[in-house]
């Protein structure tokens, strides 16, 4: 298993979008990723955009994980990626998507270029599995490694 932290463990913040009720992607989602090394904080289930705004203020997750399940992820998140992307303290912040982003079954990756261009740093289809939030969870151990050697040069 990959392991997320060799100096510090990476903060996740997980939740679901506003209209979506269900919790056990987001109770897979929180094992997961501590099993990985990783601390989570878990909002839950129909969290209003304003309360994700505050709770990654407060928390300054490394990341913010958006995990849908019934067919409106697409619509809710480029509502959210907005208001995060037009707040000052949380414009830079890395946030994905992922689940059921439509009700077209393997249709939904429709929707994964115009939430990219909203402003996702990526977008998990429910279809394609977990691979692919192996790899972005790469690049966050990525990012530690080049963080501790700009730090190592005073950058």
């Amino acid at each position: 298993m990959n392991e997320i932290s060799p100096a510090r463990a990476r903060r996740f913040i997980v939740t679901s979008v506003s209209s979506d009720a269900h919790m056990w992607n987001l109770v897979f989602l929180q094992l997961l990723l501590e099993e990985r090394g990783g601390e989570v904080i878990n909002l839950g289930a129909c969290v209003p955009d304003d309360v994700i705004l505050a709770e990654c203020r407060k928390h300054r997750p490394d990341a913010l994980v958006v995990s849908t399940v019934n067919g409106h992820g697409h619509l809710d998140g480029l509502r959210l990626i907005e208001k995060i992307r037009s707040d000052r303290e949380l414009a830079d912040l890395r946030v994905v998507i992922g689940g059921k982003l439509g009700i077209r079954g393997s249709e939904n990756t429709q929707f994964s270029a115009e939430l990219v261009t909203a402003g996702f740093d990526a977008v998990f289809e429910a279809e394609a599995g977990l691979a692919e939030f192996d790899a972005f969870l790469g690049t966050l151990e990525a990012g530690s490694a080049r963080e501790l050697a700009m730090a190592g040069r005073g950058v």
